[in-house]
């Protein structure tokens, strides 16, 4: 028997209608009909919350038997690993975006004390330092505990934050009344340390919260 007869057997004998399935599972009507009839497949998700809302064990609807072929398990595999293959493909644009900008802020600012070039680094402050880092992190440290990438180890993050933000030093050029002007450089940036660490920890409790609320609902 093929995972789309067990569906509309198990459906039937539940009592439920194809509407009230797609209506409970959120799903059309016609997406419940081509999935009994094998004409295309549910998810694993899918498949899951069926087997509660029919009342069936998940061993019942998913076990081989020597008729079943082979195309669900398959397709379940498939799945896995196209899953598993867009997650890791976001880990890396999340982390690689955050350790580009870093890196460009680290230089520049060297660059600009190191060279002693009197450039008025203030607006670059607050728009690197004051801004987009931190909206990163924050944003990064969200996505990472809303999708629970590396379980407990996102708590990582905010030890990989310290140490990225205490490696972008502090520089301003003040200026006096004959023109010259005054380097001020301050490394390693401990101030700034701490709002790495605050940002990532207020980023990760959000994410935290929002994935519970997640599977609460779900």
């Amino acid at each position: 028997m093929e995972i789309g007869s067990k569906l509309k057997d198990a459906r039937k004998k539940s009592g439920i209608t194809q509407e009230q399935a797609a209506e409970l599972l959120g799903v059309s009507r016609q997406t419940i009909s081509n999935w009994e009839n094998n004409k295309s497949f549910p998810d694993i998700i899918s498949v899951i919350k069926m087997s509660d809302i029919f009342s069936v064990s998940l061993d019942h609807l998913l076990k081989e038997d020597k008729t079943m072929n082979q195309t669900y398990q398959e397709f379940l595999e498939e799945s896995t690993n196209t899953v598993k293959a867009k997650k890791n493909l976001s880990k890396i644009i999340m982390l690689s975006t955050y350790f580009l900008v870093w890196m460009l802020a680290v230089i520049f600012f060297w660059y600009v004390s190191r060279n002693h070039l009197g450039i008025d680094t203030t607006g670059a402050n607050t728009v690197l330092k004051g801004i987009v880092l931190p909206l990163l992190l924050m944003m990064g440290t969200i996505i990472a505990a809303k999708n629970d990438y590396w379980g407990r180890g996102k708590w990582l993050c905010i030890a990989g934050a310290a140490i990225t933000f205490l490696t972008v030093p502090y520089t301003q050029f003040a200026y006096v009344e004959d023109g010259t002007a005054t380097l001020t450089f301050q490394f390693p940036n401990v101030r700034y340390m701490l709002v790495g660490i605050i940002v990532s920890f207020c980023g990760i409790i959000v994410g935290s919260i929002w994935r519970k609320r997640i599977i609460k609902t779900s």
